[in-house]
C-alpha cells in the first residue's frame, strides 16, 4: 500500500479491533502488498486489512471458519471475535489467531505434503460456491491480450506466455481426473511452519479444479511424497502456474514487492521449461 493509505489501513484495523474489546498499543507490519498484515499488541491478534473493494474476504472467513472445525490445518479466525468481516473507513478487516513462527528449522517436503492431503480431505467436505481454476487462467489471458494492461512485456515473451497457457490448459483438461474444492495458492508463503505444526493460511484464492494445480504450487519435493497426482497433469500445472504468476508480475497495477524483478526471473524460467518440455510450443 501507499504510505497514506497504509497509515489510514493501520488505524482502521486499530479501531476495529479495540471496537472488539481488543486492545492495541503496538502495531507490527508483517507483510504489505495488496493487502496489509499486522500483529496488534498487548491483545496479540493478526489482523489483514484490504480496500473496500476486495470481495473475498468473507468467502475467506468462512472457509477457515469451516475448515478449523473440521480439523484441518488452517490458522483460525481469532476467538475471540470468530469468523466475522469488519467494514470500517474504506477497508475490510479480518481478525485471526497470530501464531509465532518456528525459525529454527525449515518446513520438512513430507510434513508439507501430509498437510496439504489433510488440507485437500477437509475442503471435500465444504459445500462452498467457489469459481473454477480456469478463470484464472483466464484472468492472465484477458492481461496478456490487453497491451495496455500489460506494457512491459515483449511480444516475442507475451506470445510465449500464451502459448505456454493455452497448451498446459489443454492438456489439463484433456488429462486430470476429479476435481475439487482447492486452496489456489498454497506455496510456502501461504503455509507456516508453527509449534501447531504447517498451518496454511489466505483462502481468498479458492478454486475448484484438481489437486495437482495446488501441488504445483508447492516446491517440486514435495511432489515426491503426493504418490496419488498424475505426473503429466501436475507437469502441466506447473508450466500453468508459472505462466500466471508471471504474468501478474507484468500486469501495470501490481503492487508486489519486487514484482517486475521476479516476473524477469520466472520469464527466465518459462523459457526454460518451453526448452525442456515444449510447453508454449504453438501446435
Amino acid at each position: 500500500m501507499e504510505t497514506a493509505e497504509r497509515t489510514r489501513a493501520v488505524a482502521a484495523a486499530t479501531a476495529a479491533a479495540s471496537s472488539l474489546g481488543l486492545p492495541v498499543r503496538e502495531v507490527t507490519v508483517l507483510q504489505d502488498s495488496n493487502k496489509l498484515t499486522l500483529r496488534l499488541l498487548p491483545s496479540d491478534v493478526l489482523a489483514r486489512v484490504a480496500p473496500e473493494a476486495d470481495k473475498v474476504a468473507h468467502l475467506e472467513v468462512a472457509i477457515a471458519g469451516q475448515l478449523v472445525r473440521a480439523g484441518s490445518p488452517v490458522a483460525a479466525p481469532d476467538p475471540r471475535v470468530g469468523p466475522q468481516v469488519i467494514e470500517r473507513d474504506g477497508f475490510v478487516i479480518t481478525l485471526w489467531t497470530y501464531y509465532e513462527p518456528m525459525t529454527s528449522r525449515r518446513l520438512p517436503s513430507d510434513d508439507y505434503a501430509r498437510a496439504l492431503e489433510r488440507l485437500h480431505a477437509g475442503m471435500r467436505t465444504l459445500d462452498v460456491q467457489a469459481p473454477h481454476f480456469s478463470d484464472r487462467v483466464e484472468w492472465a489471458h484477458q492481461l496478456l491480450v490487453d497491451r495496455s494492461r500489460t506494457p512491459a512485456l515483449a511480444d516475442t515473451d507475451r506470445q510465449l506466455l500464451l502459448d505456454t497457457l493455452r497448451s498446459a490448459s489443454r492438456l489439463v483438461a484433456e488429462r486430470a481426473g476429479d476435481e475439487q474444492l482447492l486452496h489456489g495458492e498454497p506455496h510456502p508463503g501461504n503455509v507456516m511452519n508453527t509449534a501447531h505444526g504447517p498451518l496454511f493460511i489466505d483462502f481468498e484464492t479458492c478454486c475448484r479444479g484438481p489437486v495437482e494445480f495446488d501441488i504445483a504450487h508447492a516446491p517440486d519435493e514435495v511432489a515426491d511424497h503426493c504418490p496419488s497426482a498424475d505426473p503429466d497433469v501436475l507437469r502441466a500445472c506447473r508450466a500453468l502456474v508459472l505462466a500466471m504468476i508471471t504474468t501478474w508480475r507484468f500486469d501495470r497495477d501490481d503492487r508486489f514487492p519486487e514484482g517486475r524483478r521476479l516476473g524477469a526471473e520466472w520469464l527466465r524460467r518459462v523459457r526454460e521449461v518451453h526448452e525442456r518440455e515444449g510447453f508454449g510450443h504453438r501446435r
